[in-house]
């Protein structure tokens, strides 16, 4: 027991779900659920089975995402271990062939692909060339400018009188 305590108390300060802090909420949610059975006996509140309800749904809400969590981690270090064994055969390929380029072993495949993030922050260039923004004397409807609309309604408003 003394030695679960310390394990709870360490994994308070380790990233992720650790396995006693796994435990010690299921035990959690189960006293609690304890507790609002025998008050809902006692009292015949329907509160009392709300609360419950509410707690099994914040139970399996919580053991739901703990094991997505351990997919999600399982799935990480599956895709480390695959990135790690093409390096190493990259690397061993490179050696034996003699024919190393700066590149790191890119030959003929062009630029690495760019992530997410990349994309998003770097400007489309798939036909060569940056795409040019239009300046105000540019613009093919008539002008931008709100103030151009307003002298409209203004000549407007003239005719009318």
């Amino acid at each position: 027991m003394a030695n679960f305590l310390s394990d709870l108390v360490n994994s308070i300060f380790t990233p992720g779900p650790t396995p006693s802090i796994i435990i010690a909420t299921n035990a959690s949610f189960a006293a609690l659920q304890l507790v609002l059975l025998v008050l809902l006996i006692l009292t015949y509140s329907v509160h009392f089975m709300v609360l419950s309800f509410l707690c099994a749904g914040l139970w399996c809400a919580i053991n739901w995402f703990v094991s997505e969590l351990e997919a999600a981690n399982q799935k990480e270090k599956e895709a480390k271990q695959i990135r790690e064994a093409r390096k190493g055969r990259d690397d061993i390929g490179a050696e034996d062939s003699g024919t190393e380029t700066e590149g790191g072993g890119n030959q003929g495949e062009g630029p690495p692909p760019a992530t997410k993030s990349e994309r998003l922050l770097r400007p489309d260039d798939t036909q060569g060339a940056l795409r040019k923004r239009k300046s105000l004397g540019e613009a093919s409807s008539g002008d931008l400018s709100t103030d151009s609309e307003w002298d409209k309604v203004e000549e407007a408003g003239d005719m009318d009188k």
